[in-house]
């Protein structure tokens, strides 16, 4: 019954892995195309204010949602610095 459990534990936590990798896939295609625009349009690869706005945003939902706001602040870091680097990347190459 125990081992039972935990394997449903485990299978849940696996389909939300699943899920975050397709989510991240499809924010990730989002922000390449973001990229491309910005160095179309000779636009800065880094919007410091936008960021700003969108970890106090998301610091908030985190709250809400019982998550601690300082590991989702964390976590959107690191896919942000990852996007600005995409797109410092495409200001540099844009084709």
């Amino acid at each position: 019954m125990a081992d039972e459990l935990l394997n449903g534990y485990r299978q849940s936590i696996d389909n939300i892995d699943a899920a975050l990798i397709h989510m991240l896939a499809e924010r990730f295609k989002v922000t390449q195309a973001v990229g491309r625009h910005k160095a179309l349009h000779d636009l800065p690869p880094a919007d410091p204010g936008r960021e700003e706005r969108q970890i106090a945003r998301l610091r908030q939902l985190a709250a809400q949602a019982q998550l601690d706001p300082e590991f989702s602040e964390k976590f959107l870091r690191f896919i942000i610095d990852e996007v600005i680097r995409h797109h410092e990347r495409l200001a540099h190459k844009p084709d």
